[in-house]
């Protein structure tokens, strides 16, 4: 509740200062999932930090969660009770995800780039946090970051919402392809990351964002289909074509050709 107050906050501050519309001021329910989306990924990745603190642990992970996976919430440092740490994280994940939409509704709301960045960068940020952790039982060994290479390229690269919703969609649909492995062990709350992950992507797309990798499986689709027929064509005998003949003693060169030919079209579409 705190975090959301500061979402709160900001806002009203972007008002007073001149940089935004009056209606960010008013939005105050996308305001305070700003401000969640980042504070439950900060307390998710920093479990293992908050926990050894000392002189006493620092609990930030909500009862009504962590009590369905184990009596303490120390219990998950330890080795024996991974499974339902990891089960426990995914259920705090899925938590946070249900942010991520009005997070976008929100930034798609900001018109001054400066306010924009100061936004956008963070939740970004938080969005492949919440990718890397998910599922991952090194969050109750270490704190999992970002590699600063990509740190890096966020703050250099994020400047519009393009920029937010290709990271959102690229990210999501990592926690995607992860949550369905989970699911596959049984995680009790995969389903959910499933469906809220779909959200995302359709939320992405809902904006304007295109998933260029759609457009480059077809075109391999298409260039696998054609290399493949070329090639059966090589070896089924002697073939006549209106712009070549292939005798048996050819076969050896179409096949390196061919070869060369998939590798190298592969290569310009990757």
């Amino acid at each position: 509740y705190v975090a959301g107050l500061v979402g709160i906050g900001l806002s009203k501050l972007f008002v007073a200062s001149g940089l935004e519309n009056r209606n960010i001021g008013t939005v105050k329910e996308l305001s305070n999932s700003m401000g969640l989306f980042l504070q439950k990924t900060n307390i998710i990745r920093d479990y293992l930090e908050d926990i050894l603190e000392e002189p006493a642990p620092r609990m930030f992970w909500p009862g009504e969660i962590w009590e369905l996976y184990a009596e303490n919430l120390e219990d998950f440092k330890e080795e024996a009770n991974q499974e339902e740490a990891v089960m426990c994280l995914n259920h705090m994940i899925a938590d946070a995800l249900s942010h991520a939409q009005d997070c976008l509704s929100y930034m798609s709301k900001l018109q001054d780039e400066s306010v924009f960045r100061f936004c956008a960068i963070p939740q970004i940020m938080a969005m492949i946090t919440l990718a890397l952790c998910y599922d991952n039982a090194e969050v109750f060994e270490k704190v999992v970051k970002m590699r600063r290479g990509l740190t890096a390229r966020v703050l250099v690269n994020t400047h519009d919402m393009e920029d937010v919703l290709m990271y959102f969609h690229t990210w999501a649909d990592v926690i995607g392809n992860k949550a369905l492995e989970a699911y596959a062990r049984g995680d009790p709350t995969a389903e959910d990351v499933v469906v809220l992950v779909e959200a995302i992507k359709d939320e992405c797309k809902r904006y304007g964002y295109v998933d260029k990798g759609e457009g480059r499986s077809y075109l391999n689709l298409i260039l696998w289909f054609l290399a493949v027929t070329y090639f059966l064509l090589v070896f089924s005998g002697n073939i006549r074509t209106s712009t070549f003949y292939i005798d048996s003693e050819s076969v050896v060169q179409q096949a390196i050709a061919t070869i060369t030919l998939v590798f190298t079209s592969l290569f310009i579409l990757s």
